[in-house]
């Protein structure tokens, strides 16, 4: 990057990738922003309808063409619209960064005939992705979802997969060390120059005729082209001007191939489709819409004293909790997940996360009072931890008998309920940061 300044990579991004955001329109091309908005809406839309009927639940859809507004409209969760419509944009702002980030990693786009690498990347992120999802951590979740869709969508741009007859997904892009194809040995010529500007006809009859995978090389510098090779194509591809000149990829109508571009553009749509569904699968359909940002109420966290001092209390506290559990079960205000706090002296936790309210109160129900000595608990520990491990916007409750043995963490407890716009309810009078919490 150090040979080309920003403009140029900006420019070089929109040229040669599907593009996103309004500095990359490209008049009425199908750009990746466009691809993965569209999937993601679809996905959601039906989520949300699955979820409805198995709570017995009429659904309608919304008009179409989707919008975010119309989807959180739908799924009956307008209090999450700014969440899910950011929740999108990071998606779509980390796959155009793969552009910027890694142009010129062929792993990245499906270039060079580096399929199986871009199907290890593909795959390993997806792996990451449900890791995060199941420990609960969307931002990681979303971060990682956004490149791993880019070089997905570059397969089917890059690729002569199109070319080969197909109209849908390369289902095997998304699993682990499944065959792909048969690719292009590095000795097989895989193209021929185009005639002028046509290259309709420039993919050798022999590679399409045995269902040869290749895809175009690329590069901004220089001519790394293997002898007879295809080469993606466009003004700053180098080694489009050697060779065989030309090049076969389809990233809008103006491309070489733009004659596929709706086509590639569409069996994206479909593969993209195909891989969130695989990640609805492995989350559940409710941790799919925590992932997408569309939380049906606040996070419900419990911080409670499990102290000998407690013992007197603690079964009254598991009926209190269970209440404001049943409460909210059913409702709008139904929690996007439930989480669990304990604090003794001299320890507190660990954190427990569900989204099953009756694994919550299970986790509650377990709770025995033990341990302490002294009056004074870590309360305000285990309230950071609480405001640590939950998202923004939770509700939070603390269940103790004893004032804080760990006052030092103060201000900073009430500097972290600010910030993440929280709300805590203290059954204790005397640990005054109650009114730091609206």
């Amino acid at each position: 990057m150090k040979h080309i300044g920003d403009s140029q990579i900006v420019a070089f991004c929109c040229y040669s990738h599907f593009c996103t955001g309004n500095l990359f329109f490209t008049g009425s091309s199908f750009t990746h922003q466009v691809i993965t908005e569209r999937a993601l809406l679809n996905v959601t839309i039906q989520v949300c309808r699955a979820v409805a009927l198995s709570e017995g639940k009429d659904f309608s859809f919304p008009a179409t063409p989707l919008t975010g507004h119309s989807v959180a409209a739908a799924c009956e969760a307008p209090k999450s619209l700014k969440t899910f419509l950011n929740t999108i944009k990071t998606i779509l702002n980390t796959n155009r960064n793969t552009d910027i980030f890694f142009w010129n990693d062929a792993r990245y786009h499906c270039d060079d005939e580096r399929l199986t690498d871009g199907q290890k990347l593909i795959t390993d992120g997806l792996s990451a992705i449900k890791a995060a999802n199941s420990q609960q951590n969307f931002a990681s979740a979303t971060s990682t979802l956004g490149r791993v869709l880019h070089t997905l969508q570059d397969f089917y741009s890059h690729s002569n997969w199109v070319e080969l007859g197909n109209n849908a997904p390369n289902s095997n892009m998304i699993r682990a060390n499944a065959n792909i194809g048969t690719i292009a040995e590095a000795t097989r010529a895989t193209c021929r120059s185009c005639v002028g500007d046509d290259c309709t006809n420039n993919i050798l009859e022999d590679i399409l005729n045995e269902k040869i995978l290749t895809s175009g090389y690329f590069s901004l510098t220089s001519s790394k082209k293997l002898s007879g090779k295809c080469s993606h194509g466009g003004f700053f591809d180098r080694t489009s001007r050697t060779e065989p000149t030309g090049g076969i990829n389809k990233d809008s109508f103006t491309s070489e191939h733009g004659h596929l571009h709706r086509q590639a553009a569409d069996v994206a749509i479909a593969a993209t489709n195909e891989l969130l569904e695989d990640i609805r699968g492995a989350a559940g359909d409710k941790p799919f819409l925590q992932m997408m940002g569309l939380f049906r109420g606040k996070a419900l966290c419990f911080a409670i004293d499990t102290t000998g001092s407690m013992s007197d209390d603690i079964e009254a506290v598991k009926t209190v909790t269970s209440s404001i559990i049943d409460r909210k079960v059913g409702t709008q205000d139904e929690p996007s997940v439930y989480i669990l706090v304990p604090f003794n002296d001299p320890g507190f936790g660990p954190l427990m996360k569900t989204t099953d309210p009756d694994v919550f109160k299970t986790y509650i129900n377990s709770l025995t009072a033990i341990g302490g000595g002294d009056f004074e608990e870590l309360s305000l520990s285990g309230l950071q931890l609480a405001l640590t491990g939950s998202p923004p916007n939770s509700e939070i409750f603390v269940f103790t008998d004893a004032t804080a043995k760990d006052a030092f963490l103060r201000n900073a407890v009430i500097a972290l309920i600010e910030s993440t716009k929280s709300t805590v309810s203290n059954s204790v009078a005397k640990q005054d940061f109650s009114s730091h919490c609206e």
